[in-house]
């Protein structure tokens, strides 16, 4: 029996479900639905809330999948694609080194994933006591390219989404910015 990839499953897929839990629940240090919905905006996420909720729930659910060895590429398409838009909307231009709040990290869930996705989950999964045998070079090629759609289908959303009112605009006071003390901690997973 292989524990490697059991290991690598329950610490991957528990730490996405952290991650997740952040964003909706506030969990952990996070700043939940809403305060992540106004970071999200400022990204050009939009609608931020929505996005916010969309990506807590993407890293929840597919870390809970990817731990308990179940539908394995759907797992990594969901958690691929919240790194891939993590990349693209905050890490990209800090150059790769996570020192410098670049995408080194990301990069490393991203290929930790995919050997996951195409060596399967392993013996101690629900895939293979299900019989479920979705592993291999095209599942793995199918999960990089479905979460690569999948952040470019959020980002030209948010693009097309017309920004939320300013709060000054109305008024009253704006609102604190609701940026997370550490970016690249709490933007790892966008």
């Amino acid at each position: 029996m292989r524990i490697g990839r059991l290991i690598g499953r329950t610490v991957i897929g528990t730490l996405f479900v952290g991650h997740g839990a952040q964003k909706l629940f506030g969990s952990f240090g996070g700043h939940g639905i809403d305060g992540t919905g106004q970071f999200f905006e400022q990204l050009g996420l939009r609608p931020g809330r929505r996005n916010s909720i969309a990506a807590g729930a993407s890293e929840a659910g597919g870390g809970a999948l990817l731990v308990a060895g179940l539908l394995t590429p759907i797992a990594a398409t969901a958690l691929i694609g919240t790194m891939i838009t993590a990349i693209r909307t905050v890490h990209l231009k800090n150059g790769p080194w996570s020192s410098n709040g670049g995408y080194e990290y990301n990069l490393v869930l991203i290929g930790a994933l995919l050997a996951i996705v195409d060596g399967g989950p392993g013996a101690l999964s629900l895939d293979r006591a299900l019989g479920l045998d979705d592993t291999g070079a095209g599942w793995t090629l199918a999960a990089l390219a479905a979460g690569a759609l999948g952040s470019t289908a959020v980002i030209e959303a948010g693009r097309r989404y017309p920004a939320a009112e300013s709060p000054s605009a109305n008024g009253s006071e704006p609102a604190a910015r609701a940026e997370p003390a550490d970016e690249a901690q709490a933007t790892t997973t966008a």
